[in-house]
């Protein structure tokens, strides 16, 4: 089960506020005369991650000159190994990177593996009394405990004629299976992933788009860096994030081989391989992967634009005092485009 960048982005809020220390940026040598990069995973090993595997796999970060290490998640949020520079890049989601940046860390977006969100509403199937966000009023929902949800579902249920009043628990990875055992009535999930994996088991879910419903679209899957890093090795970043790139592209266009490399990669992980080959797929035919002109890696600032502003409306972005912001940021700090190869116009 997969709801990683909103569980990291929590952790986050909490890690962030230990002081950055570590990374001095000197152990970047690495054996054959290569570079080593550092990557942070922001969950166990997933489809958020094949283009990473495929670039490895494939050689094009060897012949880039760099030598892949993977941080396997573990209790540090991906945010702060970056800040700390333990990491050189993490994989995290536009409110995590918003939250840490806000609060004056270290944190900035450099490439974004999904060129729109895969987020949704989700309730059982067989659920007939919940035709559509609005009948969501007085119900339950099983949620991860990040500051964004519930003025999300808010927002989505009041645009759909509802009054956005709702139970809500904390039940992490649990939710899942809170929705399915009638201990919840719907929570938020990964189309590409949960929503796939319901399917395969036998417990299919219905779904409700996010922005079939008003509300903005936004990066559910990003990889974030430092600033410090990308002024002291810009053309490593550079050369990295084009290799990245490259297994980003394969992976849209060979689904199938593409989730074949990182099951082979992370055998122990994936006791059902065709949820892997399946939410690979899933990620090339809703074009996830690349945006309506064939740009991978890209961010928009018209998505930093109206999410990030949904986010400060709702007051839901900090200062290092844990004080709300009281001036709109200047998004365009909060992500960056330019270290990948010149986009499609």
């Amino acid at each position: 089960m997969r709801h990683s960048a909103r569980l990291t982005a929590l952790a986050a809020t909490v890690l962030l506020a230990v002081s950055a220390c570590g990374g001095d940026g000197d152990e970047k040598a690495a054996p054959g005369g290569t570079s080593e990069v550092t990557v942070a995973l922001s969950w166990s090993p997933n489809t958020d991650y094949t283009g990473l595997y495929v670039a490895d796999k494939l050689g094009y970060l060897r012949d880039a000159g760099i030598s892949l290490k993977i941080i396997p998640f573990a209790s540090t949020a991906p945010e702060t190994l970056v800040e700390q520079g333990t990491a050189d890049f993490g994989f995290s989601y536009q409110a995590g990177v918003a939250y840490a940046r806000a609060a004056g860390h270290d944190v900035v977006a450099a490439f974004a593996p999904n060129q729109k969100g895969t987020y949704a509403i989700a309730v059982r199937a067989d659920r007939d009394d919940i035709a559509s966000p609005k009948d969501l009023d007085g119900k339950t929902y099983a949620g991860f405990g990040t500051p964004d949800e519930v003025p999300e579902l808010r927002h989505i249920i009041k645009h759909d004629g509802g009054k956005g009043e709702f139970k809500n628990v904390s039940l992490s990875t649990a939710a899942y299976d809170a929705v399915y055992n009638g201990r919840a009535d719907f929570t938020i999930s990964v189309k590409t992933w949960e929503v796939v994996q319901a399917e395969l088991v036998g417990k299919p879910v219905k779904t409700f788009e996010l922005t079939d419903y008003g509300f903005p679209d936004q990066y559910s899957n990003l990889l974030a860096t430092s600033r410090k890093y990308l002024d002291a090795n810009g053309d490593e970043a550079r050369a990295f994030l084009t290799a990245v790139q490259k297994g980003y592209a394969y992976a849209a266009d060979k689904p199938k081989e593409a989730a074949d490399i990182l099951v082979e990669a992370e055998k122990a992980a994936f006791p059902d391989p065709q949820l892997v080959i399946k939410s690979q797929q899933a990620l090339t035919d809703g074009n996830y992967l690349r945006d309506a002109k064939g740009n991978i890696g890209y961010q928009s600032p018209a998505f930093w634009d109206a999410y990030g502003n949904f986010l400060y409306d709702n007051g839901l972005l900090v200062d290092a005092d844990g004080k709300k912001l009281t001036a709109k940021p200047d998004w365009s700090t909060y992500y960056t485009n330019e270290f990948l190869p010149k986009a499609v116009q």
